[in-house]
């Protein structure tokens, strides 16, 4: 198995196992065991960078679904490379300080660790995936597990505002996204970007072009929240500080820049492209900057200077796209210093900005508040805290020495060398850009000397805050410190990276720039002389210090923005209008009245099945090739008839439930003259389990009534009946006489033993042939049991927060039907009976390869054998002859089955493929074995948990 496919799943795997492991190991910290994980990713990552950068790469593929052309594609290439590193390298040093930041005793941190890696696994996913639906699929995994991690204190209203916010925009973007990876694959007939790179000719002149283009930018801008899909940035603030260090500065939001990267081979042509790129970023990055300096919370200011720097980046892409307009030569690489800086300034930001987010979790944690306002004079109590905090400030400030200062000087020069383009006669517009840039960096000198004297210099004001300052403890410090130094070695030393990281990184974004075996020149410097970009950065600090001075004296970049029509009241005012319609559409047709409902199906039913029959010219009446009734089949036929019709005309439940019972094993006669006894034993012991269920269930119901229904009521029901039957008449009988394709069934027999190894046809097409559709089946009874369990179980209270059992009886004990017998026959004959009925089941199961039976029915057969020991001796004594949690059991039976699929990935077989061999066994000599069994074993421990589950909660002792 590929190493890239370990990669990316092992932060999955992780996920999983990490809370076994706690309860295993109860006295060592979850992060430590976690901690493993990043490490061990960076580490093999970094390992990557000499074949990388020597022109290499690597990749694999598994097939997934390949009539769809879909398979889990990862692709490492120097773009990819560079993201892999800032997600495993910032993971470690995030994982690191949460170990340190989050309360083991108050806060659920298996939970915390399990988010994180599941996010950790998505990102790796997005960065990795060379197929388009795969990184679909990813991209959305991240918005699912930020979600999860930013509602962590899910307590507070505003982290689950916070919360919701966030992924509402960013899965509106997706959606989006996904749209235009549609409507690649309808260009190019692939979803790999390679294959989508090397058809570029047929691509760019395709009519979807440009709607795919603007698509697949929606979703970039709302992931990178680019103006003005912003807003759910600063919400989402509320998350615990780690998280807003790993997901809102380095990663998450960097997808969308890593996506606008990938895509800039196929775009980068297209003048719109470099217009919305370059113009959104410069939006974002002037409003962010401004709306920075305004902010009074801490974590609040980073959230604005974080939209502004992916502002920043996200021009320089735009600006960098300018070197597709020209064919070749010094221009076409003179414009690609954009990307350089792009790069570089991504580098940059990641390291400087997760170290304030740190600082600014540090502060909070030694003071209790993130107030500035109430801050101040701090770095007297917190000098090493004051350090870093100087260091990661003066580098978004851009100030040298460090890193910062080199990355914005080559956004001062791209800027500076974008103006004298001319892109269709608009030259104008680009002189702006410049422009743009320094007003934005002066408002960034600001906000980040804001930041760092408003909290660390003047007189302490120890009466507002919470706690008495203090230093972290050195374990929180740790990873700062790590982030502070690298933003000086980098400054100091910037050509460590440019060739290990920047140039793969710009060989990946502009492969069409160089000839076979050529390679960027990435020269920094901190000085080029007395150019115009030193003058710009001179301007910037003076005029910068002067507004810092005058901060409170000037309402326009001190007061927030107040005004009622906002981005914000925008979406709320939306969200609020979206809810109350739907809300009122619901209303109409939720009436609480089951029969309503199914009135709604079954009318929509007769009304499109009808029309769809008379407009299908293909509707055929073929009696001819029917087979003659015999007098068998004639009686049970009548039987069955006569049974369904007396169902609505008694007025017993308890009739109307022998009934029932009694058509359904008439149905299974006819499966047992039909030579099926693979069915017929399904449909027996699901009758038999069911007219249980309906006895209990009927406990439920209010008391029958004996009023004449009016007449009006009768015959709409009977209008609906005699038109679901007779629609459902004509389309089977339409089915028999009249066959489009070949029938499939040919397929199964003479394949069934040589592909699967099985002989019972039937059971090879569940496990194997349609093993997909069995395992959603499983998926979703599992789902409805434990639906089940929370409605009858579990109740809200009037205020629908706190969950509780059912109200007792007037007896003191739970309102629960009764189930146990007192009949000494039956228990004296269920010892015996339920040993044979569990040896039956056994026997099923291990023989449902090859003859009757198979996983499904060997669990309806147990589960019946559980319900005669439940009924016979109570709930009571079936725990203590079965001591099985079976909702556990339920979640056991799917983790088997859903591995057992997982496990092809390693032979890169698509998923749930099987395999079966012939082996020498001792005792037992020759004997088939498959993996299918396996699967098989999955579905039976589900179903006896679904069934089991159900059973119990519907039905207790009292």
């Amino acid at each position: 198995m590929s190493f890239l496919l370990i990669a990316v799943f092992l932060p999955f795997i992780g996920a999983a196992v990490s809370p076994l492991l706690q309860k295993l190991i109860s006295r060592t910290h979850t992060g430590w065991i976690v901690l493993t994980i990043p490490v061990l990713l960076f580490a093999f990552f970094m390992g990557q960078i000499t074949s990388i950068q020597n022109g290499s790469s690597i990749s694999t593929a598994i097939p997934w679904i390949p009539s769809l052309g879909i398979s889990i594609a990862l692709y490492l290439d120097g773009l990819s490379l560079l993201f892999s590193l800032l997600i495993t390298g910032i993971g470690a040093l995030v994982v690191l300080y949460s170990i340190f930041y989050l309360d083991k005793k108050k806060e659920a941190i298996n939970s915390f660790y399990v988010y994180l890696l599941l996010f950790m696994g998505a990102m790796l996913g997005v960065v990795l995936s060379d197929n388009l639906i795969v990184l679909y699929g990813f991209w959305e995994l991240t918005s699912i597990s930020s979600f999860l991690l930013i509602a962590f204190w899910h307590q507070r209203e505003k982290s689950r505002y916070g919360a919701l916010k966030s992924m509402l925009i960013t899965v509106f973007g997706g959606l989006s996204m996904l749209a235009g990876f549609v409507m690649f694959y309808v260009m190019s007939g692939t979803f790999s970007i390679r294959e989508i790179l090397g058809s570029l000719d047929i691509v760019t002149n395709h009519s979807l072009f440009t709607p795919a283009m603007i698509l697949v930018l929606i979703g970039a801008f709302t992931k990178s929240a680019q103006f003005p899909f912003h807003i759910w940035l600063p919400d989402a603030m509320e998350a615990p500080t780690p998280v807003s260090a790993y997901l809102h500065s380095a990663t998450m939001v960097k997808a969308g820049l890593y996506l606008v990267a990938r895509f800039s081979p196929v775009f980068s042509g297209e003048t719109a492209w470099f217009w919305l790129i370059s113009f959104v970023g410069l939006l974002t990055m002037i409003y962010g900057s401004y709306r920075a300096m305004k902010q009074t919370d801490l974590k609040a200011l980073l959230a604005f200077s974080t939209i502004s720097q992916l502002g920043l980046i996200m021009s320089l892409l735009g600006l960098g796209s300018a070197a597709a307009f020209y064919t070749g030569g010094t221009d076409s690489l003179f414009y690609t210093k954009a990307t350089m800086a792009a790069i570089f300034h991504l580098i940059n930001h990641a390291v400087f900005k997760g170290a304030l987010f740190m600082v600014v979790g540090i502060v909070d944690h030694g003071t209790g508040t993130r107030d500035i306002r109430k801050l101040g004079g701090l770095m007297s109590f917190m000098p090493i805290t004051f350090s870093i905090a100087l260091i990661g400030t003066f580098s978004m400030a851009g100030l040298p020495p460090f890193n910062g200062f080199l990355s914005k000087e080559m956004f001062f020069t791209a800027a500076l060398n974008i103006k004298e383009m001319d892109i269709m006669d608009l030259q104008f517009l680009l002189v702006l850009v410049p422009v743009i840039a320094w007003i934005a960096s002066i408002f960034t000198f600001v906000y980040s000397m804001v930041l760092l004297f408003k909290t660390f210099r003047g007189p302490i004001q120890l009466e507002k805050l919470t706690d008495k300052p203090h230093e972290a403890p050195m374990g929180m410090l740790i990873s700062p410190v790590i982030f502070a130094s690298l933003a000086i070695v980098i400054g100091f030393f910037p050509n460590l990276i440019a060739y290990s990281l920047i140039e793969p990184a710009m060989a990946a974004i502009h492969p069409s720039m160089l000839l076979s075996g050529e390679r960027f020149l990435v020269s920094i410097h901190f000085w080029h002389g007395w150019t115009t970009e030193i003058y710009m950065t001179i301007g910037v600090i003076l005029i910068g210090t002067i507004l810092f001075k005058l901060h409170h004296r000037l309402k326009l970049i001190s007061e927030p923005i107040v005004r009622k029509v906002t981005l914000n009241n925008m979406y709320d005012g939306g969200l609020y209008l979206l809810n109350r319609f739907s809300k009122g559409i619901t209303n109409g047709y939720m009436t609480g009245s089951i029969r309503h409902y199914l009135i709604y199906i079954f009318v929509f039913l007769i009304i499109s099945l009808s029309y769809t029959m008379m407009q299908s010219q293909s509707m055929q009446f073929d009696f001819t090739n029917f087979a003659p009734t015999s007098m068998y089949e004639a009686i049970i036929i009548v039987v069955l008839v006569l049974s369904v019709i007396a169902i609505p005309f008694t007025k017993s439940r308890m009739m109307a439930i022998i009934l029932t019972g009694t058509a359904g094993y008439m149905v299974t006669l006819f499966f047992v003259i039909f030579h099926a006894p693979d069915l017929a034993l399904t449909q027996m012991i699901v009758e038999t389990v069911s007219v249980t269920l309906f006895l209990l269930c009927f406990y439920h119901l209010p008391k029958l009534s004996k009023k004449i229904a009016p007449l009006r009521f009768r015959l709409s029901n009977f209008a609906i009946a005699a038109g679901v039957g007779t629609v459902m008449t004509l389309i089977a009988l339409s089915a028999s006489g009249n066959r489009s394709f070949e029938s499939i069934s040919d397929f199964f027999l003479k394949e069934s033993y040589h592909l699967a190894g099985g002989k019972n046809v039937v059971n090879v097409i569940l496990v194997d042939f349609r093993g997909f559709d069995t395992m959603l089946e499983i998926v979703v009874l599992a789902i409805a049991s434990f639906g089940i369990y929370a409605m009858i179980k579990l109740k809200l209270d009037p205020e629908g927060e706190k969950m509780t059992l059912p109200k007792m009886s007037s007896r003191g004990k739970y309102a629960f039907p009764v189930i146990k017998s007192n009949d000494v026959i039956l228990q004296t004959i269920s010892k015996v009976v339920i040993f044979i009925i569990l040896t039956f089941s056994l026997y099923l199961f291990f023989a449902g390869h090859n003859n009757p039976g198979g996983g499904f029915i060997g669990a309806l057969m147990a589960s019946a054998a559980f319900v005669l020991l439940t009924m016979a001796f109570g709930i009571k004594t079936m725990r203590e002859v079965i001591p099985i949690d079976f909702k556990i059991l339920t979640a056991v039976g799917l983790t088997v089955a859903l591995l057992t699929g997982i496990g092809s990935f390693f032979v890169k077989a698509p998923f749930l493929s099987h395999s079966f061999g012939h082996f020498m066994l001792p005792i037992l000599g020759d004997t088939e074995l498959a993996t299918a069994m396996l699967f098989d074993l999955g579905v039976y421990l589900t179903v006896i948990g679904i069934t089991m589950n159900i059973i119990l909660t519907i039905g207790r002792d009292e």
